[in-house]
């Protein structure tokens, strides 16, 4: 896990999610400004999957557990998924919305999670 990436996709994901929430609580439906998020959240992902396998590839792994790291990642890569699918289905509602804020904020805690386990530093 690259340092400089985790930060970015952190601070992105971080940004996304509470733009997205605070729409939702004032009561904007799903966009494609709001599903547009998801999709970065998204993309970030799949390069930090990318990163990630060639990374171990090359011989890097995990300080903690490396299968522990992926299974957060493969999970993080289904989030986002949800939260539009969600928003596809309920394009009417602030909630929507809201949910989606949620999602990029669900992804920057376990960016932080993986960080954790990939460095071994807890703070």
């Amino acid at each position: 896990m690259l340092d400089w990436f985790y930060s970015t996709q952190l601070w992105v994901a971080l940004a996304i999610g509470l733009i997205t929430l605070f729409m939702g609580l004032f009561g904007k439906a799903p966009s494609d400004l709001t599903v547009g998020g998801q999709a970065i959240v998204e993309l970030g992902l799949v390069i930090q999957l990318v990163v990630s396998i060639v990374l171990v590839a090359a011989g890097y792994h995990a300080v903690n557990d490396t299968a522990e790291f992926f299974a957060y990642l493969i999970t993080a890569l289904i989030v986002p998924l949800g939260a539009v699918f969600w928003a596809l289905v309920d394009r009417k509602s602030k909630w929507s919305t809201v949910v989606l804020g949620v999602s990029a904020l669900t992804i920057a805690v376990m960016l932080v999670r993986m960080h954790q386990i990939w460095t071994g530093v807890y703070n």
